[in-house]
């Protein structure tokens, strides 16, 4: 029995993958949950174990190929014994000769049979193209984009549709060599999980005038052969090479059959060889002012995630009664502090001291004094957190993610900057564990490594806080009636009314001005 071997069903939010590691190879004997391939995404590497002793029969998918969930990427056979298998096959082949004929002949039925149903156009089994099991959350989703159209052939795992959710891109594969004879949900409409949204006939690929048709459309018009190869990519690879303005026929790949891969891109960008999309693509989005020539526009519909996070965004502004205080903080003691025990500190425990250590800590002692600012509300309820779980932006190659850092009572200066640099490192390899983004009860933002002045930073629900950090820079301060020159920043505490009221958290912000300010605090606790 032939076992197949799929990707795994992939986080929320994550578009596709990359096989990073097989461990097996083509006829290897493996046994029941033997970890045969390592599975990398943006957040976490997945490992995929063998469902049942055999041996490996085919490798479809080899190492650096993007692959997306519950994608075919290899076959076992569960028989185990490929040397008994054949030796099978030849006692059988000996002893049944009377089974042998009558096979023969049902095969010369069936051929007779093949070149009527060619005949027909192709027309076999008829199957029905369905949407994808959503992930978790997620209610329905809208049709993106059909890469076919009626009739056409195509091979199978070609990528038919693209379904958009809230939180990720979903490809929908061809199950075989056929077409798409019916398509029944078009472009914007709105589907739910396992709706049929097309009908496919198996069969007629690669043959007869359907394959002549394509060989002659790829030799009339390069540029249809061009986006027929941007639609082979995976959506992640598109949505950069648009982004970044790039046309796809531009960038050398390096993946399986010469496929363009997210390190192509990126290579393509640092090379200096950006280029503009087809001029074809851009004509059609593009309207010129006819006066001057020179003046365009472009119109683009907001993706379906734009509209989520705006929609997240309002609501938490509307759902909480939020509201910003402000205060300012002298640097200028932890920058001393930090360049008299740089030197040993980083000797002593291997990590550079930095700023964010005493951000944890400071906050981390306010949230034991004000525990209304580490609550959250639970319907009627206030639930308070006798834990301190600090989530902390990190930036990464795709943006900025907020990974959590747990038990920040319990780690001293070098175990917060520890973790802080572990979750960085797996945030800048993509290996952010679906745990380490999970949780948090209160946030710090640090908007100054951007050159962020001042801002007002929007909860995030459940929380009912969270504290802006800003760009620290010299301004003239009044110390002991003198003027004096003083590296500042200013502090932002966003927090909800209904939890919070003024006199905590101004007494929080104050808190933790004062442990910036003078840190000995956080080692003597006053």
């Amino acid at each position: 029995m032939t076992i197949e071997i799929k990707v795994p069903v992939l986080p929320e939010s994550v578009a596709d993958a990359t096989i990073a590691t097989w461990h097996v190879k083509a006829g290897d004997k493996v046994t029941r949950d033997q970890n045969l391939v390592d599975i990398e995404t943006d957040k976490v590497v997945l490992e995929v174990v063998a469902p049942a002793d055999g041996v490996i029969s085919d490798i479809i998918d080899g190492e650096g190929e993007t692959v997306l969930g519950e994608q075919v990427i290899a076959k076992l056979d569960e028989n185990g014994k490929s040397d008994a298998k054949q030796d099978n096959n030849n006692a059988k082949q000996d002893t049944s000769e009377e089974k042998s004929d009558s096979t023969a002949q049902e095969k010369d039925k069936a051929a007779e049979a093949e070149p009527a149903k060619t005949q027909s156009g192709g027309n076999g089994k008829s199957s029905e193209v369905k949407v994808p099991v959503l992930p978790e959350s997620v209610a329905d989703a809208t049709i993106a984009t059909w890469h076919v159209s009626v009739g056409e052939q195509v091979s199978r795992d070609q990528n038919l549709v693209d379904i958009e959710t809230d939180k990720v891109v979903l490809e929908v594969v061809a199950p075989a060599d056929g077409s798409v004879s019916e398509i029944l949900a078009e472009e914007g409409a709105t589907v739910t999980a396992e709706e049929v949204i097309a009908k496919f006939s198996e069969g007629g690929s690669g043959s007869g005038d359907g394959a002549s048709d394509k060989a002659q459309v790829k030799e009339d018009s390069t540029d249809e052969g061009a986006e027929s190869d941007f639609d082979a990519l995976s959506p992640s690879v598109r949505r950069l090479l648009s982004e970044k303005g790039i046309d796809a026929a531009n960038v050398k790949g390096t993946g399986k059959n010469g496929r363009i891969t997210k390190e192509d891109v990126e290579k393509h960008l640092q090379s200096g060889g950006k280029k503009e999309a087809a001029p074809a693509k851009a004509s059609e989005q593009d309207t010129p002012d006819v006066a001057s020539g020179s003046r365009t526009e472009k119109r683009v519909p907001m993706t379906r995630l734009r509209k989520t996070i705006a929609n997240r965004l309002l609501e938490a502004k509307n759902s909480t009664a939020m509201l910003t205080t402000f205060n300012e903080v002298n640097m200028k003691p932890i920058m001393e502090l930090r360049k008299q025990y740089q030197e040993s500190f980083e000797k002593r425990h291997g990590i550079r001291l930095g700023f964010m250590s005493f951000y944890v800590k400071a906050v981390t002692e306010a949230l034991k004094r004000f525990p209304e600012v580490n609550a959250s509300l639970d319907g009627d309820d206030i639930c308070y957190h006798n834990y301190f779980d600090i989530s902390i932006a990190v930036s990464t190659p795709r943006g900025l993610v907020t990974p959590v850092l747990k038990d920040t009572d319990t780690l001293g200066m070098a175990g917060v900057e520890k973790g802080i640099r572990e979750l960085a490192l797996k945030g800048r390899d993509g290996k952010l564990a679906m745990a380490d983004l999970q949780g948090g009860n209160f946030t710090i933002t640090n908007g100054g490594v951007f050159g962020s002045l001042m801002s007002t930073p929007i909860i995030n629900p459940p929380q009912s806080a969270i504290l802006g950090m800003h760009k620290i820079q010299d301004r003239p301060m009044a110390v002991n009636g003198k003027v004096e020159i003083l590296p500042m920043m200013y502090l932002a505490l966003s927090y909800d009314h209904r939890i919070v009221d003024g006199k905590e958290s101004v007494g929080f912000l104050v808190t933790v001005k004062e442990m910036l300010e003078d840190p000995t605090r956080l080692l003597l606790d006053v």
